[in-house]
């Protein structure tokens, strides 16, 4: 069993080393604009590789947590997939956005998301968000 968690905590560090970066986004309330609600949706992504990041992100409650990959298209354009912890088929949400560069590895990224699913009322409303993020 210890050398299962050493071989386990080596891989991890094996990773972290080889990182291509690490990511840290959160949206705006463009509605409603203070400091508390960027924190709130604070998340964390990792670079697989130079063009794949997956990551975690809170969602403003307690338990509410979204996991979310993204494929960068190019070096701007990304197509981003987000779902829940729970029930996550029935609730994903899939996008496209756009990550410009402000001030070193302050990155602007207005985005579209929507539901693959339709509502109760057969709707599928897609909401535009704005984020930001800090790569390094």
């Amino acid at each position: 069993m210890k050398k299962m968690f050493l071989t386990g905590a080596m891989a991890l560090m094996g990773l972290m080393v080889s990182a291509q970066g690490f990511m840290v986004t959160a949206d705006i309330d463009t509605d409603d604009f203070d400091f508390e609600a960027i924190t709130e949706t604070v998340g964390f992504g990792y670079f697989v590789n130079d063009a794949f990041a997956v990551g975690v992100k809170n969602l403003g409650g307690d338990d509410d947590m979204n996991i979310f990959a993204r494929y960068y298209w190019n070096e701007n354009i990304y197509i981003s997939a987000a779902a829940p912890m729970e029930e996550m088929t029935d609730n994903m949400n899939v996008g496209v956005g756009y990550s410009f560069n402000v001030w070193n590895s302050l990155n602007v990224e207005p985005n579209y998301s929507m539901p693959l699913n339709e509502d109760d009322n057969g709707d599928r409303e897609g909401s535009f968000n704005l984020g930001v993020s800090w790569q390094f």
